[in-house]
């Protein structure tokens, strides 16, 4: 009987239903003759334990829920925070670093800055003192520029304002040798229509002049105007070089009685170069013939000499051999313009040895119905020129019988004649 219920039972149980694989029976037979089916169905043998290891695993593995190989919320959201805290951690140490540096700089600056206060405040004083010593040489090289003997009157029947410029003395030396060259240049502001010089007194410090000039000008107008009486240092090679002024506003003065006085010359700066206008000059030379054909062609931007804002200019020619004058001519007047235009041609002979001694000077004037004729500019071409001058000249020997024309900028008068009296190559 019981030999048949443990045989019933398995059968039972399987019969039943599908028995969990995971739970074996056990076989416990009687006898040894009672063996399992087959050998893999011995509970004993290694190839019944491994199937079974497996067959646990996979069941196993198979009952994992499906979501069990992702990463929970949580752990996802710390991760962030965690990488979130390395950002700023490594942002705060950069933006503290560079603050640091910049309060470091900061510092130093400050270190430096009072330094530099420190030393200036030591050499304040110093400072101060070599302003003092500035002006002070400044006030006497004030004082040490000279001074000016001049005289004033005026003829109301002539309607002439007569300067007189007497000497100077203890002049300011402009020289390396200690000395100066000096002359007085006379003329009105603001007009400067009429300029006149001193003859130059070579190497003196108190000069002696004893020279007058007569302006010619209604009293009425005079209220307006101040007389200039300027010294200059003549220098033969280069510009000439003020000395001192003296400047006199002609309503600080009664002209009802002759001025005589002594005035200390004062700094004053050179007078400003101002534009004369220009003028074509065509020039031909037939060296056969020896003769020398002068056209004056037009001039632009003459200078406005007249009350009106014009002029009414024309132009003189003078032929000048080894500084002595041979022939001079002279164009028409145009009437009331600053642009005139002549086209009028003059003729010179002059034998080809002479040609290169020659120095052709050509001056525009603005002529004057009631008193004389004012220079407006002048120029030169020839000999000694430089410049524009010296270029026409050398263009028209190199080609004879051919017209060669050039526009040439107008000068002061005085300085052209200085010019003309130096030294040439």
């Amino acid at each position: 009987m019981r030999l048949a219920n443990l045989k019933v039972l398995p059968r039972v149980r399987r019969a039943a239903g599908p028995e969990p694989e995971w739970e074996e029976p056990e076989w416990k037979p009687q006898h040894e003759h009672e063996a399992a089916p087959g050998p893999a169905a011995h509970p004993h043998h290694p190839s019944h334990n491994f199937d079974h290891m497996k067959n646990k695993f996979m069941n196993e593995q198979g009952k994992l829920p499906n979501h069990s190989h992702k990463m929970p919320a949580w752990a996802v959201g710390a991760m962030v925070m965690l990488f979130l805290a390395l950002v700023g951690c490594c942002a705060f140490c950069i933006v503290k670093k560079c603050i640091g540096k910049k309060k470091r700089a900061k510092k130093a600056r400050e270190r430096k800055t009072g330094q530099r206060r420190r030393k200036g405040a030591e050499g304040e004083g110093e400072e101060a003192k070599e302003e003092v010593e500035k002006e002070g040489k400044e006030e006497k090289e004030r004082e040490n520029l000279g001074k000016l003997e001049f005289t004033l009157d005026y003829n109301f029947t002539d309607n002439q304002l007569i300067v007189g410029i007497l000497q100077a003395q203890d002049l300011a030396a402009m020289d390396m040798g200690g000395t100066s060259d000096p002359y007085v240049k006379v003329y009105m502001l603001p007009d400067k229509k009429k300029k006149f010089e001193t003859k130059v007194q070579r190497k003196n410090l108190s000069p002696v002049f004893n020279e007058t000039f007569t302006f010619k000008i209604p009293y009425a107008e005079l209220g307006g105007k101040t007389l200039v009486l300027q010294v200059y240092d003549f220098d033969r090679f280069s510009k000439h070089d003020v000395i001192g002024e003296v400047k006199i506003p002609m309503n600080t003065v009664d002209l009802g009685r002759p001025m005589h006085e002594w005035r200390d010359l004062e700094n004053g700066e050179k007078e400003e170069q101002e534009k004369l206008g220009d003028i074509c000059i065509s020039l031909r030379y037939v060296p056969t013939a020896g003769k020398l054909t002068v056209c004056v062609m037009e001039a632009k931007n003459l200078k406005k000499m007249d009350v009106g804002g014009l002029s009414d200019p024309f132009v003189k020619i003078v032929l000048q051999h080894n500084g002595k004058r041979l022939k001079k001519k002279k164009t028409t007047v145009k009437k009331n313009t600053l642009n005139p235009y002549f086209n009028e041609s003059f003729s010179f002979e002059i034998p080809f040895e002479q040609i290169q001694k020659v120095q052709v000077v050509i001056t525009v004037y603005d002529y004057d119905k009631l008193g004389s004729n004012d220079a407006i500019g002048k120029t030169f071409i020839g000999y000694g020129a430089t410049g524009a001058g010296l270029r026409q000249w050398s263009e028209m020997l190199a080609n004879p019988r051919r017209p060669v024309a050039q526009w040439h900028t107008l000068m002061p008068e005085e300085e052209v004649d200085a010019a003309l009296k130096g030294p040439h190559r």
